[in-house]
């Protein structure tokens, strides 16, 4: 079939879309992320015309909802649609975030190559982010280190700003032989570059079993041999270790790192730390408040974007 722009259009696509209020679009955001990083935004909370002829803007943006977003996502056929929907209940329902999910099919123009132009190498310090099919071509300098992810697998692929936050802390203050935790893993891509800086050990746990057997075909493929993925709902089921773990990481949500917080000093080391993102600005100061009531103290706060992470001690 030849669209009318003379594309070829021979794969089918259903748009995965989540309504929400305008409120909750960063933390809608960065939850579809995890399942994919080419997001279409619908948001007219803060258009105005801003002294511009109203005939100028079409109809539609001027009586546009203000008080709700769109964000959606283009699920491709041979993808499990009810994968994803489930993750999305399952993870908004945890944030009790409002939403509704809505289905539609579109026929679109096969992306399957195509995009791949626009994805290139991440250097993010020691560890490069390296598109899967670069693996042959690409050439390493001295010291760096290689992490080859398909960025059209679900759950993340060190594109979003939260995950490379992360990834930069953990090169600091990784310890070679570390004991590591990974809590809301969702590619397992920061377990691996866990691993791949010197860690002796890692378990990687997830919420949702799709999340999980993703992450162990990505840890597979990685060719690391130390890290364990399983299920879990936060740290109901997550592997403790003798003498706690040097180093957790949580890159979810700040409500969801505030509900860890009482908890995550059961698993860690007297020295550990405890490497939190997935949080918008303005919700900082609420984690900073929860970190210091169970008795934490930030050793260092990094920002890129609307985005912060933290590493923290226990006091």
């Amino acid at each position: 079939m030849i669209g009318e722009s003379g594309i070829t259009m021979d794969r089918i696509w259903t748009q995965l879309a989540v309504k929400c209020k305008s409120r909750d679009l960063d933390e809608v955001c960065s939850v579809m992320s995890m399942l994919d990083n080419g997001l279409m935004i619908e948001d007219y909370s803060d258009f105005s015309l801003n002294g511009m002829y109203g005939d100028l803007v079409d109809e539609s943006i001027l009586n546009a909802d203000k008080d709700h977003a769109k964000v959606s996502l283009f699920v491709p056929s041979e993808k499990n649609l009810e994968e994803y929907t489930s993750f999305l209940r399952e993870r908004l329902g945890s944030l009790s975030i409002d939403a509704e999910i809505e289905l539609a099919g579109h026929n679109e123009q096969d992306w399957e190559n195509s995009w791949k132009q626009y994805y290139t190498p991440i250097p993010l310090g020691r560890i490069t982010i390296v598109p899967a099919w670069q693996k042959d071509e690409y050439k390493l300098s001295d010291g760096e280190i290689p992490v080859y992810m398909d960025p059209g697998m679900a759950f993340g692929t060190g594109t979003h700003e939260t995950t490379r936050l992360v990834i930069r802390l953990l090169e600091k203050y990784m310890t070679e032989g570390a004991r590591v935790l990974d809590v809301g893993t969702g590619s397992g891509i920061l377990a691996i570059c866990a691993a791949k800086l010197g860690a002796g050990e890692v378990f990687a746990c997830d919420l949702d079993p799709v999340a999980v057997k993703v992450a162990r075909e990505n840890v597979r493929d990685s060719g690391m041999t130390n890290i364990e993925c399983g299920v879990s709902d936060l740290l109901k089921s997550a592997k403790k270790t003798d003498g706690g773990y040097n180093v957790v990481m949580a890159n979810i949500v700040a409500d969801i790192i505030m509900r860890l917080n009482p908890d995550i000093k059961g698993f860690m080391s007297r020295d550990g730390i405890y490497i939190i993102s997935g949080i918008i600005m303005p919700r900082a100061d609420e984690v900073k408040a929860s970190l210091d009531k169970y008795g934490f103290e930030i050793v260092e706060c990094i920002t890129e974007n609307d985005w912060c992470a933290m590493a923290v001690r226990i006091k």
